[in-house]
């Protein structure tokens, strides 16, 4: 069995643009939160055809953000899938002189974005299905300030440094718990 590692660094072109796509997010994500799972589980989860769910993970398996997971079968014909890591990185401005890598990025990060957009929107969507405490406990806010150059590092290392403590205490399934999603960005914006 391949155990998930904790992340994977992205420096290839190839590998940004089998993540550009909305579906292939989809399904990384699903086996991310939800754990390991068939093609026949996921096509019905996305919507997706089981050959076209097939096809985007084996598009997955070959960049490695996916792995078999044979153990899980009961028997020959069943195919299990897990994801190959629990998270993914990359460093922009290590493509900024590549023009290759930059155009794949660029395209990769607006399908993530585009993702969190749709997942946002679902999230309104279900509120009237959850619990008042879930819903009161949920926060969405924006913020600007004039920050150094320092203090913008800090800003972002403190936010990362929360996103692991709180992604570590929650790993596994535990009575009375629920999945919480967090997205965070921080950017520099020109002045104009």
């Amino acid at each position: 069995m391949t155990e998930p590692r904790e992340s994977v660094d992205l420096h290839d072109a190839g590998a940004m643009r089998a993540l550009a796509h909305p579906m292939r997010l989809r399904i990384l994500g699903l086996l991310r939160v939800d754990g390991p799972s068939t093609v026949g589980a996921l096509a019905e989860r996305t919507g997706e055809a089981p050959g076209s769910a097939s096809y985007h993970l084996a598009t997955l398996a070959k960049h490695g953000f996916v792995v078999e997971a044979p153990e899980l079968a009961r028997d020959r014909r069943e195919r299990w899938w897990r994801a190959a890591h629990e998270s993914t990185r990359w460093r922009t401005e290590e493509f900024l002189g590549d023009p290759e890598r930059h155009a794949a990025s660029d395209s990769m990060r607006r399908a993530v974005l585009d993702t969190y957009h749709r997942e946002l929107l679902d999230a309104i969507d279900d509120e009237a299905e959850l619990e008042l405490e879930w819903v009161a406990a949920s926060d969405s806010s924006d913020g600007a300030a004039r920050l150094t150059i320092d203090e913008f590092r800090e800003l972002s290392a403190e936010l990362r440094a929360v996103r692991d403590k709180w992604w570590a205490v929650g790993l596994e399934p535990r009575p009375g718990t629920t999945t919480v999603r967090w997205m965070t960005h921080t950017f520099p914006r020109p002045e104009r």
